[in-house]
């Protein structure tokens, strides 16, 4: 009992002074009578403190790694989340450009022709023997049969089946495809057939064929072709460009002419359609058509050549290289 009063007698003295020193030091600053008592005991337990830290960090340091690592790894996974969003997003971004400039052309070659459309996206290609494609617009949309398709590059082809939201168009490729079309420039009319898929492979073939109605009218490779129109503008409206000229078959004396025509559209890679709801009120004639290629001009005529130095003439009036006769 006597040694438990006197250890507590002890421990608050200690504390008195303790604290008594603590203030003392803190009121005297850089001034301070305990300065010198100060760095003794700072040399004494610095490097004590300093080991100890030493062996106490790595083991802090790799219970806060254990405690965070869930929340880190969290972390990261919402890192990584976000930065699969943001390249989906600029993914989308640019397909939405590439549709929009497809957009534009499309519209301004409908303008052109004054054509009334209904825009498209095409989401799936036949399987089947026909060269057909589906696209995301249909009755709902005023998309009927035997109406005309284009893209903004020219004829795709006709609608042949419709449903509430989709609609099947037979290509101009396909086999069973017949379309009047007239050339420019000299206006001869004739008929383009679908060769089929063949012809879009490659291999020097083309996948189209037309036939000039009158064998005698003149036809040239370059030329290029719209449609004529159908009657009652159904199933192909007047003036959308088909395509070119690429080869023409030697003249058989038959009673029509074959050339093999190089579409404007690339069916392989159709996107972007548009439906013609509505015909044009008059016959664009050649007005969608692009502007005609500029043909390269002839390479600049040189400086003429000098003539060489005539030789003066000999003493009694003939040339030194004059031979008398014999």
């Amino acid at each position: 009992m006597n040694d438990t009063r006197r250890s507590r007698m002890v421990l608050g003295a200690l504390l008195v002074v303790a604290l008594a020193m603590i203030t003392i030091d803190y009121r005297g600053g850089d001034d301070s009578p305990l300065r010198g008592l100060r760095g003794v005991g700072e040399a004494v337990f610095g490097p004590v403190e300093r080991a100890s830290a030493a062996v106490v960090r790595p083991v802090g340091n790799a219970v806060d790694a254990i405690t965070n690592a869930p929340g880190e790894r969290r972390r990261a996974d919402r890192l990584q989340r976000e930065n699969q969003r943001l390249r989906d997003q600029l993914r989308g971004t640019q397909v939405d450009q590439g549709k929009s400039a497809q957009l534009d052309r499309l519209l301004g070659a409908a303008g052109l022709g004054g054509y009334k459309i209904v825009a498209a996206n095409v989401i799936s290609v036949g399987q089947g023997l026909e060269d057909t494609v589906t696209i995301d617009a249909g009755s709902g949309s005023g998309i009927r049969t035997d109406m005309t398709v284009m893209s903004a590059d020219g004829l795709v082809g006709r609608v042949t089946r419709v449903g509430p939201a989709t609609a099947t168009v037979l290509l101009a490729t396909d086999v069973t495809s017949s379309v009047g079309a007239r050339l420019e420039e000299s206006k001869e009319i004739g008929i383009v057939q679908g060769r089929g898929r063949r012809g879009l492979g490659g291999g020097g073939r083309t996948p189209l064929r037309f036939q000039l109605l009158d064998a005698n009218a003149p036809m040239r490779v370059g030329q290029r072709l719209v449609t004529l129109g159908s009657q009652n503008e159904r199933p192909y409206v007047p003036g959308v460009p088909v395509g070119t000229v690429e080869r023409i078959d030697a003249p058989a004396g038959g009673l029509t002419r074959t050339a093999y025509v190089q579409p404007f559209v690339h069916f392989t890679s159709l996107d972007v359609v548009a439906v013609v709801v509505a015909p044009p009120k008059s016959d664009p004639r050649d007005a969608v058509l692009p502007p005609s290629p500029t043909p390269p001009a002839p390479p600049a005529a040189g400086p003429p050549s000098p003539l060489p130095p005539s030789a003066p003439p000999h003493k009694g009036g003939k040339h030194p290289s004059a031979q008398p006769s014999q």
